[in-house]
């Protein structure tokens, strides 16, 4: 299943980030993943929340430009070459890889990846051809 990202762009000044992540916390949204890319002028920061429809809609009302964008979370063996694996899997089926940012998860054994990809659909049927697990958005919400 796909994996609902919220992206907020930001301008690149002080006290911006923090804008975002009070408003969150005042309306008791988790921030399961995040990532960051800058410019010298703006920011783009890259969400995975608890509640996303909520994340958005009330990032909207406060003024923030929010967009909305289908990922992929994928488990990966958290050792050294777990995550070239994913990757020789998605290379062989064709997967253009747009960004990813990754976590360790809970379990010692594995770090979780969020993907953006230009075809989720196909990146998921290669993975979990190989049995690499895909999580679902509830199951990437509530790490």
């Amino acid at each position: 299943m796909k994996v609902k990202q919220i992206s907020v762009f930001l301008e690149n000044k002080s006290g911006r980030l923090a804008d975002v992540t009070r408003t969150l916390g005042r309306e008791k949204i988790n921030i399961r993943a995040l990532s960051i890319a800058d410019t010298t002028d703006f920011g783009i920061l890259r969400l995975i929340v608890n509640q996303p429809e909520k994340a958005s809609s009330v990032l909207r009302e406060e003024g923030f430009m929010v967009s909305e964008t289908e990922v992929i979370a994928v488990e990966v063996a958290d050792r050294p070459g777990g995550l070239a694996y994913v990757l020789e899997i998605l290379g062989e089926a064709g997967i253009n890889i747009e960004y990813l940012y990754a976590f360790i998860g809970k379990a010692s054994d594995e770090a979780l990846v969020i993907f953006r990809v230009e075809d989720c659909d196909g990146a998921m049927c290669a993975l979990r051809a190989k049995n690499i697990k895909v999580l679902d958005g509830h199951e990437a919400s509530a790490l």
